[in-house]
């Protein structure tokens, strides 16, 4: 329960922030939105890994640091928090929202591209810094996180809106910020690009991987083997 309310903080101020920056246009909204996850991301890293996003949960379970029973939970608190993070920042944003998003032809078709692009480098980016033996303990994992998110949010915030994640999607959506359509394109986009970079780490790191399978020796045997010595 712990790792589910930690991903239900994180993911509550990354997506509060995200809709409250956008409804009230701030210039300056994709380095909140990156700052914000910088430091969620710090908070919660050692209590749930800090997902803060169905996409990323997928990559880390086909990664392999993430056992099956935990994804939907995972997931569902990511999103539970992201619509009441939708609901009290329509309330507390006077401001009624300018026209939703809402894509169709080329448009579409480039906001699927770059919503899967952006997700893909973000999860990628997580499961190399937050996950890979190669970095444990390191410092910068969740610079190098949240600058992913600044950076894509502005290259590509304007082509799609910019959510990168199913949570951030749905209450985009819920805030009147992007049409239900473009939920679609936020949920299947997003998830293929976190599954896309469950499977290029595991292919790039198949040792890092491999040595997730090997059964834990037991304490006895331990033991014994020391006693031998």
């Amino acid at each position: 329960m712990r790792k589910y309310v930690a991903e239900f903080i994180g993911t509550f101020f990354l997506t509060f922030t995200v809709c409250c920056a956008v409804l009230t246009a701030q210039p300056l909204a994709p380095l909140a939105i990156g700052a914000v996850l910088v430091a969620m991301v710090f908070a919660g890293g050692h209590i749930s890994g800090a997902h803060f996003n169905p996409a990323v949960t997928l990559a880390v379970y086909l990664r392999g640091r993430i056992e099956a029973r935990d994804v939907l939970p995972y997931m569902g608190a990511q999103l539970a928090a992201g619509l009441i993070a939708a609901g009290i920042s329509r309330y507390v944003v006077i401001e009624k929202p300018t026209a939703a998003l809402n894509l169709s032809d080329r448009a579409l078709i480039g906001a699927v591209i770059v919503e899967l692009l952006i997700t893909f480098a973000l999860a990628y980016v997580v499961l190399n810094v937050a996950t890979s033996k190669d970095h444990p303990n390191n410092s910068f994992y969740g610079v190098a996180i949240g600058f992913t998110v600044l950076a894509g949010a502005v290259a590509v915030g304007t082509l799609s809106g910019g959510a990168f994640n199913p949570a951030v999607g749905l209450a985009v959506t819920v805030a009147g910020l992007a049409s239900w359509k473009m939920l679609v394109v936020y949920v299947l986009a997003t998830l293929a690009g976190g599954a896309g970079a469950g499977f290029v780490f595991r292919w790039l790191n198949p040792g890092d991987v491999e040595e997730l399978r090997l059964p834990k020796p037991r304490v006895g045997a331990l033991r014994t083997g020391a006693s031998r010595k």
